[in-house]
Formats: structure tokens, C-alpha cells, sequence
């Protein structure tokens, strides 16, 4: 068989990653000491990876995170007051399968959105779904979605997402009409699926920013009583990472 026609077959059943193994192959007379099976072994090997990496694209993309943020890239050190084994836990895919929940929280600047969207990037790499909000966007969706009438499709969405992170969680205390949007979303995530919330508001101050005391224990009771708890300790990142705190210049 004649090697183009061969490449342009493969290419145009979308098999890209079997076409660049057996271009490799054919280019490389070391392959040539491999048997059949061990050739063709490889080749699938290759489509694998390429489909593993683009549905992780595919994945991250998805969820819209606001930094490209990685594990490996998160600062340990003993200030965070973080335990590394604890992260590296909730970098694994466990705590997701089990349906469990986890909450973020520190001071402005401590690294919350970065280590959310590190985990969230690190539940991609694992074929997990996910989505980032941060709470005043979630909010604004949750209106529109009210307004035009999608809302029960929207809210189908979000309980089928396997992870959800919602950033800057309680930042602003919630009105009346808005904490049972928020309850209705918890409550159909709860045994379903995972919540990341982070959040410079000390869980004990969430009760009073609900909106609706009312409500306020139910949405408390769908989060808190089967979540990982990280509680990040430190200055600011920003500061430490500013090209003024290390040039000599003093604020004026």
C-alpha cells in the first residue's frame, strides 16, 4: 500500500494521533527491530495521549478559570499554614468521586483563587468536569437565567458538573431574593456532586451574610458537615510577588 494514501485514510477517520505515530515510524529505522504487535502497540498508544490531552483541553477550557494556575506551582511554605499532604490529597480525584465538598479561606491576597483553580485544573487532569464561577457572576447568570426563562436548564447544567468552584464566596452578603437561587443549586449538587468554595469570610461570619435567616441553616448545613477545610495563613502574594517590595521603594 502506498504510504500517502495510507496517511490521508488515517486522517480522515480523525485517528491525527495514529498519522504522526506512523510518520515517526516510518522516518525512524529503529522501529523497524519491533515486532508488528509492538509497532501497533505504539501507534495506540499515541492516539490515546493526543485524545487524553485534547479532552483535558477541552476540559480546562470549559471551565473558564480565572488563572492558569497548577499544583506544583502552589508555595508550601510553612507561613500558608497549609499541610502539603492534605493539597496533594485534594489533588487527586478522591474527594470528588466521594461526592465531598472542600472550603477555601484566608486573608485578600493569600492565594485562595490560585489554589482553587490549581485543584480545579488538577480535577481536569483527572477527567473530571468542572466549572468556575465567581459568586457575582454565578449571581448575575442565575438573573438572567430567571429573566429569559432557562433557568431550569441552566440549573440541570450546574448539577451535572462533577465539580463546581465558586470564588469569592459571601464577599458581599446576599440579598433575600438570591439565597434561595444559591439554596435550590446546593441542594440538588448535595450527594451528587462537589462544591469548592473560597472565600476571605470566616465560616462563622457566613450564617449573617445568607440574606434570609430562614434559609440560612440549610444552605450552611448542605455545605460545611462534609467539606475539607484549608485555611490559608500569610501575607499577601501580591505583596510578596509586587517588583516594589523588593526594589527599595517605600510608600510615600
Amino acid at each position: 500500500m502506498l504510504v500517502q494514501p495510507l496517511l490521508d485514510k488515517l486522517g480522515s477517520l480523525k485517528l491525527a494521533g495514529m498519522r504522526e505515530g506512523l510518520r515517526e515510524q516510518m522516518e525512524n529505522t529503529a522501529y523497524r527491530k519491533l515486532s508488528f504487535e509492538e509497532r501497533f502497540g505504539l501507534l495506540l498508544d499515541k492516539e490515546w495521549s493526543l485524545r487524553q490531552t485534547r479532552k483535558q483541553t477541552r476540559r480546562v477550557r470549559m471551565a473558564r478559570f480565572r488563572e492558569d494556575a497548577a499544583i506544583e506551582d502552589f508555595d508550601f511554605s510553612g507561613s500558608r499554614g497549609l499541610e502539603r499532604s492534605q493539597v496533594l490529597a485534594l489533588a487527586e480525584d478522591d474527594w470528588i468521586r466521594r461526592r465531598l465538598n472542600a472550603i477555601i479561606t484566608g486573608p485578600t491576597g493569600a492565594g485562595k483563587t490560585f489554589l482553587a483553580c490549581a485543584l480545579g485544573r488538577s480535577a481536569c487532569r483527572n477527567g473530571v468536569s468542572v466549572r468556575y464561577f465567581p459568586l457575582s457572576k454565578l449571581l448575575q447568570k442565575i438573573t438572567r437565567a430567571r429573566v429569559d426563562g432557562s433557568w431550569p436548564k441552566f440549573l440541570d447544567t450546574l448539577t451535572k458538573i462533577q465539580l463546581l468552584v465558586i470564588d469569592d464566596w459571601l464577599r458581599n452578603p446576599l440579598t433575600e431574593s438570591q439565597t434561595p437561587d444559591l439554596l435550590e443549586i446546593l441542594e440538588d449538587r448535595y450527594g451528587r456532586a462537589s462544591t469548592l468554595l473560597a472565600t476571605q469570610i470566616p465560616v462563622a461570619d457566613w450564617h449573617d451574610r445568607l440574606g434570609n435567616a430562614t434559609l440560612a441553616d440549610a444552605v450552611m448545613d448542605r455545605i460545611i458537615h462534609n467539606a475539607y477545610r484549608l485555611d490559608l495563613q500569610g501575607e499577601s502574594m501580591r505583596k510578596r510577588r509586587s517588583p516594589l517590595t523588593h526594589s527599595g521603594h517605600k510608600d510615600v
